[in-house]
């Protein structure tokens, strides 16, 4: 008899980070050379490094020299240099030419003909709620080195093979980039939650906390159910007003309130990204009628879910 498993519901919140690729590039820069990229939204962006160097340089003030093997992950798409040196002038990211491959995959050669670096670089958008409300908490920027012992020889090996993979491309390669390049990403997050200084309150640590985990990771499951304070307080083996108590404690929220809110984001999603009818979303969120759900969304979200289609 296989021994059970203790839920974990932080992982399957990193099981819902689905990441769309919007965009990738694989620039060689020669020396020297140094590149302003613009706000990119509320994205994430991965630069990793497979030779050479990069001087990356935050707006806040915060930097990093990056060697091969090692990758920044900038969790908000905020503006960022990156540089050969720090006296390298900045061209804008968009004033460079690139060859474009495909809608999604790029090549770039650009610099002033001194060493080599060479880069992969990804930006990506997440796909689910639960995947969206953790990088909103993360911090501005993740360091990566895949010298480290805690990574794994791993990270090392699968930036050499993107390397090898973007400098000698074959059928599918842009699909071996993305791919890894997903990875990579979830292996930065993962790092930050065991090793990064991760909040004790708040929504990451009533997903770790055993009790109410077990009942946040219930109702992510499936959020369309007729969950009530009840249900959920037998999720996390608990009493009614002790589990209402300890959910608001640590998330500063009441527990349908939560429910409610968590809906509307998964509506707005949907609405947003799909051509599905009103009712069908509603059905999905667990809404018998669309006046109903039209209703909650607007008060959750201050719009109708019309207004927030066209939008």
């Amino acid at each position: 008899m296989e021994p059970s498993l203790e839920p974990d519901p932080l992982a399957d919140v990193l099981h819902l980070l689905r990441l769309t690729g919007t965009f990738y590039c694989v620039p060689e820069l020669t020396a020297p050379w140094g590149i302003a990229v613009p706000d990119l939204g509320d994205q994430l962006v991965l630069v990793a490094v497979t030779e050479g160097s990069c001087l990356l340089q935050l707006k806040s003030g915060t930097q990093f020299c990056l060697r091969p093997g090692q990758m920044v992950l900038l969790t908000h798409g905020q503006p960022v240099d990156l540089k050969s040196s720090e006296e390298s002038a900045l061209t804008p990211l968009f004033d460079i030419p690139a060859t474009r491959h495909t809608p999604q995959f790029e090549t770039m050669v650009f610099g002033g003909g001194g060493d080599v670096t060479r880069m992969t670089c990804g930006v990506l958008r997440v796909d689910h709620a639960a995947a969206s409300h953790l990088t909103g908490l993360l911090p501005e920027a993740i360091f990566l080195d895949g010298f480290e012992a805690a990574s794994g020889s791993w990270v090392q090996s699968t930036l050499n093979y993107l390397a090898e993979e973007a400098r000698h491309p074959k059928p599918g390669g842009e699909t071996v980039l993305t791919r890894l390049t997903d990875i990579l990403v979830v292996q930065a997050i993962r790092s930050w939650l065991e090793n990064g200084d991760v909040p004790e309150t708040g929504w990451l640590a009533a997903l770790r906390d055993r009790k109410i985990g077990r009942a946040l990771q219930a109702f992510h499951r499936a959020p369309q159910e007729a969950w009530t304070i009840e249900t959920l307080a037998q999720q996390a083996g608990m009493s009614r007003s002790a589990f209402a108590a300890r959910f608001r404690q640590m998330t500063g929220e009441a527990v349908l309130q939560y429910a409610t809110r968590w809906r509307m984001q998964l509506a707005h999603r949907a609405l947003k990204e799909s051509d599905r009818s009103l009712a069908e979303i509603a059905a999905d969120m667990g809404y018998d009628s669309d006046a109903a759900f039209s209703r909650a969304f607007k008060r959750v979200l201050g719009r109708t879910p019309g207004a927030a289609r066209k939008a």
